[in-house]
């Protein structure tokens, strides 16, 4: 599974954690993304139009062919979230908030685009999709991007770092 995030500094340190919700308890599906995957996949189907959250689970579930059914425990935090990062504005619809992709939330989808594309084609395909090369090193990618550039890394992460890299690079040019 994919843990990562981007390249911005001011996001709050909660969006990194542990997975929350998703998989487990009977009839749902394995855990498909964790919190950093499911924030873009929240973002895209808000850009999309203007939904509640309980509609952005039900998407969620219709898109993966039922194979997924993310918990109210995952995604109303993941709006609190985008709120506090000014992506998405909320406004009261009765009971319940609407929310809609601010100039900034589309900004942040336009400059993470190939990786939203890659995760939207897993969530319809996951099989297929999950061993792709492509969707791999998209992975890595923002894996070193996050490790590599939030919370000042000291010196001795980023050399850490560099050591996998390289190492990695080796062994992957070493193959017969």
């Amino acid at each position: 599974m994919f843990g990562f995030s981007h390249h911005h500094h001011h996001h709050p340190r909660a969006a990194h954690g542990p997975h929350h919700g998703g998989g487990g308890g009977r009839g749902r599906g394995p855990k498909m993304f964790d919190a950093g995957a499911m924030r873009y996949i929240v973002l895209q189907l808000i850009s999309e139009k203007p939904r509640h959250g309980y509609e952005i689970i039900k998407e969620l579930e219709q898109r993966s062919g039922g194979g997924y059914t993310p918990s109210p425990g995952a995604i109303y935090p993941l709006l609190s979230m985008l709120l506090d990062m000014g992506h998405v504005s909320a406004s009261a619809d009765g009971n319940k908030k609407l929310h809609t992709i601010t100039a900034e939330g589309e900004a942040f989808l336009a400059e993470n685009r190939q990786f939203v594309d890659a995760i939207v084609a897993r969530m319809s395909d996951p099989a297929e999709s999950r061993d792709d090369l492509r969707t791999i090193m998209h992975e890595l990618k923002h894996a070193v991007i996050a490790q590599g550039q939030e919370n000042h890394p000291s010196a001795a992460k980023l050399e850490h770092i560099r050591a996998i890299l390289r190492r990695t690079t080796a062994e992957i040019l070493a193959l017969e």
